[in-house]
């Protein structure tokens, strides 16, 4: 059992960051797309439908973050220090959004509270995308100690993945309001949905192509043989998942699209995992020389154990009771 711990909390870290990039991820799509609203009465109606739920996301943030820190402290301390401008930036942005996004609904002059909504929304995409970029790309450690500068994690890959996950998580929010709207509102973002998924399509391409040149690993974990063989139902399966939500717009379906862009984000997720594995920082970190004590990792299991399934069951709730379309006129506030 206890060299499986750090599997363990790997899988466990993995599934709350995955869970936050999920249902944070179309939030802060719908706070970009705002910006496109015709009428201040439409971004009422984009707003309400997240209203109800998006502060209950930022849960699976703080799981992913506590969890690294108790299970794989020297990632934690590297990473942080590495990424320390674009993750404060993130963070500012985190509050400018939560606080635009209540005071919006008091004011009587909404423009300025629109503007810090749309602002924090993209920033903070912006910066996780260049995160998870400059991850990817390798973090220098020495001594299980960041050994970079300040601004080693700024490349044009990190660039690239930050606008690559401002189209992406775009995409969640326009099918996510496929779901929730109706009428002109709905029509147009079907519109969005069919322009961010042709540019999903360019960025995952560039993405894919890019990535094995970061590294020989890389490369000869996606080309070498059989790794080739084993791993061709990744592209496989995300050029199914992009077809089918591409047909399942022009059909107009309306939960389908969300639920093929979920699954276009969990093939991209794990082409990234399959990709630095068995590294949790790349290229000097691995799940084993970087875990904490089997001590530390069993104890904090048997709390986690307890707390998950409330955490399941208090999500899946908050979603099921504010299921259904939504108006200007309705909603949480």
């Amino acid at each position: 059992m206890v060299e499986w711990l750090p599997l363990i909390w790997f899988g466990i870290i993995g599934f709350g960051v995955f869970m936050y990039v999920l249902l944070d991820g179309f939030v802060l799509g719908i706070g970009m797309l705002s910006r496109l609203a015709a009428t201040e009465e439409e971004r009422d109606i984009m707003m309400n439908s997240v209203a109800p739920i998006w502060d209950g996301n930022e849960t699976w943030l703080v799981l992913g973050g506590a969890g690294l820190l108790a299970a794989f402290p020297p990632v934690y301390s590297a990473m942080l220090t590495a990424l320390y401008l674009p993750l404060t930036l993130m963070l500012i942005a985190l509050i400018f959004r939560g606080v635009a996004f209540e005071f919006r609904f008091k004011a009587r002059d909404k423009r300025g509270w629109n503007l810090a909504f749309q602002a924090g929304s993209v920033v903070v995409t912006f910066c996780q995308g260049v995160s998870l970029g400059a991850l990817v790309h390798g973090i220098n450690v020495v001594n299980n100690q960041y050994a970079g500068g300040s601004f080693e994690w700024l490349s044009p890959f990190a660039l690239m993945t930050g606008l690559a996950l401002v189209a992406g998580y775009a995409l969640l929010g326009a099918t996510w309001l496929v779901i929730k709207a109706e009428g002109p509102l709905q029509t147009r973002a079907y519109g969005w949905s069919r322009t961010l998924l042709a540019a999903v399509v360019v960025f995952m391409a560039l993405v894919s192509l890019w990535v094995p040149f970061l590294d020989d690993a890389y490369a000869q974990r996606w080309f070498g043989w059989p790794n080739i063989v084993w791993l061709l139902p990744v592209p496989v399966i995300t050029l199914a998942l992009c077809a089918g939500l591409y047909r399942s717009l022009g059909r107009r379906a309306t939960f389908k699209p969300f639920l093929y862009s979920l699954g276009l984000f969990a093939v991209g997720y794990a082409g990234l995992a399959i990709s630095i594995w068995p590294h949790i920082l790349p290229p000097h970190l691995t799940i084993w020389n970087a875990a904490s004590p089997p001590a530390t990792q069993g104890f904090l299991l048997v709390g986690l154990v307890a707390l998950l399934p409330f955490i399941l069951f208090y999500t899946a709730y908050s979603y099921w009771v504010f299921r259904g379309k939504v108006t200007a006129s309705t909603g949480y506030h």
